[in-house]
């Protein structure tokens, strides 16, 4: 199958915004992150610009347990996600609806289930962001002492995803037939039972939602490591990424071609979306200031746990923002890619705990006026290796209207988008409809 020819765009959606001190930007609504009818205006939006997707991202437990930072940032206060989107699809008609649900601390059934039942409650529109969890204070939410190991994860995430496409495929497609004359709700030879033995589930089946108007709702992954990125290429479809440079990301694309064709998958069955924060002005130097003040809005305690969350376990707290990081880190559980981007770039450029802080907290920017990120964006789609991004508004509403009302335009007339206007998430990324697998009895 080809590659599209047009820019696709997802937005991750959270609260006020996706910048850590986004919240307190002038105009932001911080009050965005419990209210219904805030989501909807955006998400609407979004799709009146002819957006792909609403992603929402999520952890189940508080983003971080050292209360002298988390109580000055907005993560320890969100909806869960497929709550959500359930919503939203009342009030919206074609944008597709992603969350994430973790492999990790949920059972196949229950998330079988629910995406199912989203996908027929939204005309099927949902996909499925499948994660391992990099948090490890999810762990002790659902009994465990400790996180489960990285390998662990990813086998357990494998048998995880094989249970509930399985389960998705429990009715084929005509089996419900509804057939008031004969009294025949659904056919008997039209379902089938999982009957799944493994190493870490036992699921009987069959699942109790018929199935899904797509199939399978679409599977978005985002690893990044080894093991991630083999998970990826095996399961996903909508790949998010977050490479440094464009040279970065046509190495990962080339990668990950080859990776598919070696399992007997089609490169163009995959979307790759990098992450993208654009930060969009009147002009550049007006948005490089915007750049600057949310980095100044970040209070020092912030920035010291941004660096030690996403680096490991060591305790930063004492740590001097205005020198260089720590010669010796312990090793972590937690996300391997995320943590090696962070030392790689700090090393290099000797950067401070405070500029390594800022820069994380604004990685993946585009600054400047409309015209400049839509360049960026060219940039990056002329290469061959990306098929659109993952949009990270740092605040909303303002970054939000602005690239939809100002952004999308440049890029449509310059040939290079185009809305989306499909009325299936899979129709709308260009991705085939699974055939519903048969099990041996």
């Amino acid at each position: 199958m080809p590659r599209p020819q047009t820019l696709q765009f997802g937005a991750l959606l959270y609260g006020s915004g996706g910048h850590i001190a986004g919240w307190r930007y002038p105009g932001a609504r911080p009050d965005g992150q419990l209210d219904f009818d805030f989501y909807a205006e955006v998400a609407q939006t979004l799709e009146r610009g002819g957006f792909n997707t609403i992603f929402i991202a999520d952890v189940v437990s508080i983003w971080g347990h050292q209360l002298d930072s988390l109580h000055r940032t907005a993560r320890s206060d969100f909806f869960e996600p497929l709550t959500l989107l359930s919503a939203l699809s009342a009030v919206t008609s074609r944008i597709g609806l992603v969350a994430t649900a973790t492999t990790s601390y949920n059972e196949p059934y229950t998330i079988a289930r629910k995406f199912a039942s989203l996908d027929h409650i939204s005309s099927g529109r949902a996909g499925w962001n499948v994660v391992t969890s990099v948090v490890p204070l999810e762990a002790a939410n659902f009994g465990r002492v400790e996180h489960y190991g990285h390998t662990e994860r990813y086998e357990r995430a494998a048998e995880f995803v094989d249970i509930v496409t399985g389960l998705w495929d429990s009715y084929t497609d005509d089996a419900v037939i509804r057939d008031k004359e004969s009294g025949i709700y659904f056919r008997q030879d039209g379902r089938q039972k999982l009957d799944h033995r493994g190493t870490h589930f036992r699921v009987d089946g069959p699942l109790n939602v018929s199935r899904p108007p797509q199939g399978h709702p679409v599977i978005f992954q985002a690893g990044a490591s080894e093991t991630g990125r083999a998970f990826a290429a095996k399961y996903g479809e909508v790949l998010f990424t977050a490479p440094t440079s464009i040279a970065a990301a046509v190495t990962y694309r080339e990668q990950l071609d080859e990776a598919l064709r070696e399992i007997g998958r089609d490169p163009g069955d995959v979307r790759v979306w990098p992450i993208l924060s654009p930060i969009i002005a009147d002009t550049d130097d007006e948005a490089a200031q915007i750049s600057a003040t949310l980095g100044s809005l970040i209070h020092d305690d912030v920035l010291r746990r941004l660096v030690q969350d996403n680096l490991g376990d060591d305790d930063l707290s004492e740590a001097d923002l205005d020198a260089p990081l720590p010669e010796a880190l312990t090793s972590t559980n937690r996300s391997q890619s995320r943590r090696d981007g962070i030392l790689a770039v700090a090393r290099a450029e000797n950067l401070t705990l405070r500029q390594l802080a800022v820069r994380f907290a604004s990685s993946n920017s585009a600054v400047g006026s409309a015209t400049t990120v839509a360049d960026h964006i060219q940039r990056w789609f002329d290469s061959g290796a990306i098929d659109g991004f993952n949009v990270s508004f740092p605040y909303l509403p303002d970054q939000a209207d602005r690239f939809v009302n100002e952004v999308l335009p440049i890029l449509a007339e310059r040939g290079i988008f185009e809305p989306a206007t499909a009325s299936t998430l899979r129709e709308s990324l260009g991705l085939p409809r699974p055939a519903g697998r048969v099990f041996q009895s």
